[in-house]
């Protein structure tokens, strides 16, 4: 077990309230009166999540980006953001890059806090939104028998981010800069499906916790996966296990289609010796991101 996955197993003892949904979803789904609220929080630290030196304009959508993607795959609206915010030696653009990502997808501040650190620069976001069906979708409802779709394909930021790390200024790198949180499909596809959650970490890795939390196996066809053209067939395990993709995994009933764009990647299966089995195996090796 990773240090993060520890740390929240540990934190899952003391989240009690049914909002949490068990520390096992995208989100914290809140019943307030006739209103469900959805919430979410994500951070991102210089290093780790984008490169030393890169445009803090694109630093500041990624974040708003990554919130609300998380949103998305509850089917959610979004109602407003929090900012939590380390100061850097210029603040300009992040400022100018969050004011466009804000008005481009429609979404107020409604405030937050700075701090100052000697360290690698860290930002946080908390965004809330409104339930736009019942029940809201989760991680856990996916079916034997169902089958497995995602909204678009994986890998381009992965070659977005080697695009930048070796100065190819001609690549298309805006997956990786500025991705686009698949909120519509979520509120089209929320009604309709028995799991959904976004694909930050990898395929590979949400995939199998998916089918972790609903006790089943998920079994994927990686001749369906969708990909970037022309990326390398030898390249196809790379790009279903880097992450940053954010685009919307979900099961739907055998006889159900999506009512979005979509593609079939795979089928549900009784829980067996692997939550995950791609090409019929158990695939090896680290299937995703995670903090160590």
């Amino acid at each position: 077990m990773t240090p993060e996955a520890a740390f929240i197993a540990a934190l899952r003892g003391i989240a009690s309230h049914p909002a949490a949904r068990g520390l096992a979803d995208d989100c914290a789904v809140l019943e307030l009166g006739r209103e469900t609220l959805i919430l979410t929080h994500d951070m991102m630290v210089e290093g780790v999540h984008w490169l030393a030196g890169q445009d803090p304009a694109d630093v500041a959508w990624k974040l708003l980006a990554t919130n609300l993607s998380d949103l998305a795959a509850k089917g959610a609206e979004p109602i407003g953001v929090l900012l939590g915010y380390t100061l850097a030696e210029d603040n300009n653009r992040f400022i100018e890059g969050l004011g466009e990502a804000l008005a481009h997808f429609g979404v107020p501040l409604l405030g937050g806090d700075t701090v100052r650190s000697p360290g690698a620069q860290t930002v946080g976001l908390t965004a809330l939104g409104r339930a736009t069906c019942q029940p809201v979708p989760s991680r856990s409802g996916a079916q034997a028998g169902n089958t497995v779709w995602i909204t678009g394909p994986v890998g381009a930021a992965m070659l977005g981010f080697e695009a930048l790390t070796c100065g190819n200024t001609s690549a298309d790198t805006s997956a990786y800069r500025r991705p686009t949180p698949r909120l519509a499909e979520g509120c089209a596809l929320a009604p309709l499906v028995t799991a959904m959650m976004d694909v930050s970490d990898g395929l590979l890795l949400d995939a199998s916790r998916m089918a972790e939390a609903s006790n089943v196996t998920i079994a994927l066809d990686p001749a369906r996966i969708p990909v970037p053209v022309g990326l390398p067939k030898d390249r196809l395990r790379d790009a279903i296990s880097w992450g940053d993709d954010y685009e919307l995994l979900f099961t739907l009933p055998v006889e159900a289609a999506p009512p979005c764009p979509a593609h079939c990647i795979g089928s549900v299966l009784p829980a067996g010796e692997a939550p995950l089995l791609l090409d019929g195996a158990a695939p090896y090796g680290q299937l995703g991101y995670e903090h160590r």
